[in-house]
């Protein structure tokens, strides 16, 4: 994702205020199909806006119309959970129908097609999506009594059938922590990625982590299947256990035994890093935050980081690790920038 883009950068090309430099950065980050829900999400927040402004009405069938054009785009079906409920008097109002255009022109213009411009992954057929902002969290609750817990950014959709007898399946972009409900008749849960990694399970706890063209399993308790769409062979994981491969090098998996904690620590609102080095936690901050995060000396990626931070509020993450590592970080518009 370009990290210049932002919700504001999307309210000026929305409202047609951003430069030339800035409409094409938010116009190519729209044409990622992995932006896609939080596009949405930052749709639904602008038309909330232009609603207080109160402008005019218009014809509530031709606000039906171009907002199923739009799902009908994105390939998925309206969950009323994701789009903030609006009063009954302002449903029908020139504002939203205006957001909802302006989003699907720019899905018309960017080119936001999920079946070519998407890595090779299964058929994601339409159901329940869910979508998380920067910053945060939303534990997701599924019909076979399964618990889904959203990281900041991260989209999750399943299918309708998830008790019709059939294998569970979902799809996850971002991270998401799991604890899986056994069912009776024994039948599989399946989390498909971009990355075409997929975990099967009955019951269990688990992480799955898909940023930054990276796959990554780890196991907390029970037992998982980690399947791949090439031919490379499944893997079975222990508890403790992390499953890692990277897209520029899909031979090489990665299956190690982990202290696990740092890598669920997130789903309690903490962040907790162990030895980990100074890049790993700008790109954490990076994925958490939605701010760019720079690392202007180069000696400081050889240093490591261990302890553990509230991760409600970025900037006491920062006076932490500025006062106990010794680093100066500066803050800037949409970018944070690290240096001794």
């Amino acid at each position: 994702m370009n990290n210049s883009v932002d919700f504001k950068a999307y309210l000026r090309y929305s409202r047609g205020e951003s430069s030339p430099q800035e409409t094409q950065a938010v116009r190519q980050w729209l044409a990622q199909p992995a932006n896609g829900l939080l596009a949405h999400y930052w749709m639904s927040q602008f038309a909330e806006m232009l609603e207080q402004e109160a402008i005019a009405s218009v014809d509530p069938a031709a606000l039906e119309r171009l907002e199923s054009r739009l799902f009908r785009q994105l390939g998925i079906e309206k969950e009323p959970s994701v789009v903030p409920a609006l009063a009954p008097a302002a449903r029908f109002s020139w504002p939203r129908l205006a957001a909802a255009a302006a989003l699907v022109l720019a899905v018309a213009g960017g080119g936001w097609l999920w079946q070519h411009e998407q890595a090779p992954a299964p058929r994601q057929p339409a159901g329940s999506y869910y979508a998380t902002a920067y910053g945060e969290t939303r534990t997701v609750q599924l019909p076979d009594g399964s618990e889904v817990k959203l990281n900041s950014h991260s989209t999750l959709r399943y299918t309708g059938n998830l008790l019709s007898g059939k294998a569970r399946e979902v799809w996850l972009d971002g991270e998401g922590y799991f604890s899986i409900q056994h069912l009776p008749d024994n039948r599989r849960f399946v989390v498909h990625t971009t990355a075409g990694l997929n975990v099967e399970v009955l019951g269990t706890k688990f992480t799955v982590f898909r940023r930054h063209a990276q796959a990554r399993v780890v196991l907390l308790s029970g037992k998982v299947r980690v399947a791949f769409a090439d031919s490379s062979q499944p893997v079975i994981l222990k508890p403790g256990e992390l499953l890692e491969r990277q897209d520029a090098q899909p031979q090489k998996i990665v299956h190690k035994a982990v202290r696990v904690a740092r890598y669920a620590a997130w789903k309690d609102d903490k962040l907790v890093f162990d030895e980990t080095p100074v890049a790993e936690v700008a790109a954490q901050l990076s994925d958490t935050y939605g701010v760019k995060v720079i690392v202007a000396t180069p000696a400081l990626n050889h240093r490591t980081v261990t302890g553990t931070f509230p991760a409600k509020e970025l900037d006491t993450v920062l006076q932490v690790l500025e006062k106990s590592f010794k680093l100066t970080i500066k803050r800037q518009p949409n970018q944070i920038v690290l240096s001794e």
